[in-house]
């Protein structure tokens, strides 16, 4: 079986905001590319991080484990981060692992663009 590419993570500057918008089945295969681009985003020194995953439609724990770090590395910077996970099939591993209760969880990406 040949493994489909997922896009690239898109980053967004938008004024004081940062948007990182992941899409479709990730995986640890995908973990390495998800982890430069929060490396890069965090390391430009953003206020305020918002990570959209509402084209996510799988995720494994190695890129829970990534969101994890990206969600550490931002608050050590005292910044916020902001995750848009609607109720999808994707937001039941944050749910079973208590994640949901540790990150700031918007429904939608206009909720988490708000100042």
């Amino acid at each position: 079986m040949i493994r489909g590419m997922p896009p690239e993570p898109r980053v967004e500057q938008l004024d004081d905001i940062v948007a990182v918008t992941l899409s479709g089945e990730l995986d640890a295969y995908d973990a390495p590319t998800i982890r430069a681009s929060f490396h890069d985003v965090v390391g430009s020194g953003p206020a305020v991080i918002v990570l959209d995953l509402t084209a996510v439609t799988f995720l494994d724990s190695t890129v829970l484990g990534t969101i994890v770090g990206l969600l550490r590395r931002v608050r050590e910077a005292g910044g916020e981060l902001r995750t848009v996970l609607p109720e999808t099939t994707a937001r039941r591993i944050f749910e079973i692992t208590g994640l949901d209760k540790a990150l700031d969880i918007r429904l939608n990406r206009e909720n988490a663009l708000e100042r």
